[in-house]
């Protein structure tokens, strides 16, 4: 699998350490029943898109996977194909898909096509991931609105979604059980002076 030399292994970040009680994060999953929609989404590291997402009114417990490639089962240690994603539990009575889409555009590095930041590879490509027509339909939208605010093409597709898996428990949630490893992480990375560069204030 790819890795950056800054990213987590290389600034010390060994997930293993920390394995999530499987019954806590189910139920934090159960508690999504209450949202009707989902979104899913590639943005790099799925532990910065979850961060981002979950500030949102509307946006349930985000939950960290792989998508896009055909291997069954896959592992953060065996993905190969697949990139990270993030699944997106939402009320669409507060907030709307193409509002997330929006959102979600305007926290990574549209531009990029090769990683996210110092997370290079296929593995940390972006992507909007439709798992119905009017998804797709604003998902397309949304991004037709960015170039024309950027005045640049954007690089990140729209992609229907096969299959989600879910990461393994140690991800979910790590920017709240690993917060100085995560801060130290995301901003060593530049994430955030790169999407201030891309997209101004």
């Amino acid at each position: 699998m790819p890795m950056s030399t800054l990213a987590r292994a290389g600034l010390g970040l060994v997930c293993a350490a920390f394995v999530a009680a499987p019954s806590a994060l189910a139920q934090d999953r159960a508690a999504d029943a209450n949202y009707r929609e989902t979104a899913v989404f590639a943005g790099g590291c799925f532990w910065c898109v979850e961060a981002d997402l979950e500030k949102l009114d509307g946006v349930g417990d985000v939950v960290s996977g792989y998508s896009g490639g055909t291997l069954q089962n896959p592992s953060y240690e065996n993905h190969e194909g697949h990139i990270e994603v993030v699944q997106a539990p939402y009320d669409p009575d507060v907030i709307s898909y193409r509002e997330l889409t929006d959102y979600f555009l305007r926290h990574i590095d549209v531009l990029d096509d090769g990683g996210q930041f110092c997370d290079r590879g296929h593995a940390y490509t972006t992507a909007i991931f439709y798992n119905s027509e009017d998804q797709r339909k604003d998902a397309e939208a949304a991004i037709s609105a960015a170039e024309a605010e950027l005045g640049k093409s954007i690089v990140t597709p729209v992609r229907t979604l096969d299959k989600f898996w879910i990461a393994e428990g140690y991800h979910q949630d790590y920017y709240k059980k690993n917060k100085l490893r995560y801060r130290y992480y995301r901003t060593r990375c530049g994430r955030d002076r790169r999407v201030k560069a891309v997209w101004g204030k």
